[in-house]
């Protein structure tokens, strides 16, 4: 279930990231729906939209960091 859009993306990702780290999270998460079809590419018993949210967030968190007031920022 890839996403086309931001539009799309799940709310809790919609409502607390930037729009430029909502496209970040997409396309992560886009990417790893492809890459990890296959169960035997997956760590454990992880689904496959599992992993891809696991990829997206670690994809947002390399340029993203969440400040002291709850609210996500890119890095500096």
């Amino acid at each position: 279930m890839p996403y086309r859009s931001r539009n799309e993306l799940p709310a809790s990702v919609r409502n607390v990231l930037p729009e430029n780290a909502q496209d970040i999270y997409q396309e992560a998460f886009n990417s790893a729906w492809e890459e990890y079809a296959r169960p035997e590419d997956r760590r454990g018993d992880a689904s496959r939209e599992e992993t891809a949210h696991a990829v997206a967030w670690s994809a947002v968190k390399k340029k993203y960091e969440k400040g002291g007031n709850g609210n996500w920022h890119r890095k500096s």
